[in-house]
């Protein structure tokens, strides 16, 4: 274990038992203050191993542009270090702080560039979907989801992080994992339509 400080289209998958070989997944929690990541390698979704887990620190980073450089450098360098088989990234939560929510946009949007441009499938998951996966309740607070994770896992308590952004990286890859087990990733993946199913009226 290595401890370390626009929708596209979801990745149509159906097997999680993987014939010769475990699936590795890349998730990652975008922000521009703190993005959160977590590799894992997966057998099934009974058997799986964590590989890596960190956050990138970006609060002293003043220039916008170059947090975007710093994201993406991070992601690729994930990439090139683990050979990920799926890239899976939270969605942006659409707020009413439009600033916000454009700048995590940019995150996202470099984050998966990092994926695209190594051929690594990507997928994409709402805010609620990943809580849903993890813990069975979309409003459940990030110390619930790590808490879940850490049991997952079986990570020891000396070996938890003290940011949960890190867990929360964790957490998508984990929900990509659960949701691969279902023949109905590819209809039912994150992004814009999954945000607009689970938050009717907030579209208007």
């Amino acid at each position: 274990m290595v401890l370390s400080g626009s929708q596209l289209v979801s990745v149509r998958c159906h097997l999680v038992n993987v014939q010769g070989g475990p699936t590795i997944i890349l998730g990652i929690d975008p922000g521009t203050t703190i993005m959160g990541y977590g590799v894992v390698r997966a057998w099934s979704r009974n058997r799986v191993e964590l590989l890596e887990m960190g956050a990138l620190h970006l609060a002293k980073v003043k220039d916008p542009a170059l947090k975007l450089r710093r994201i993406h450098d991070r992601c690729a360098g994930l990439i090139e270090a683990h050979a990920p088989d799926h890239f899976a990234v939270e969605a942006p939560f659409f707020g009413k702080n439009v600033q916000s929510m454009l700048k995590l946009g940019r995150a996202q949007g470099v984050a998966l560039a990092a994926a695209l441009v190594r051929d690594v499938p990507v997928a994409e998951y709402a805010p609620r979907r990943v809580k849903q996966a993890i813990t069975g309740s979309g409003a459940a607070s990030k110390e619930q989801v790590a808490g879940m994770v850490q049991r997952t896992l079986n990570i020891p308590d000396a070996d938890m992080p003290r940011h949960l952004d890190a867990t929360d990286g964790l957490a998508v890859a984990l929900c990509h994992l659960y949701e691969m087990g279902t023949p109905t990733l590819g209809g039912k993946g994150g992004g814009w339509a999954a945000f607009v199913r689970e938050n009717p009226g907030r579209t208007r």
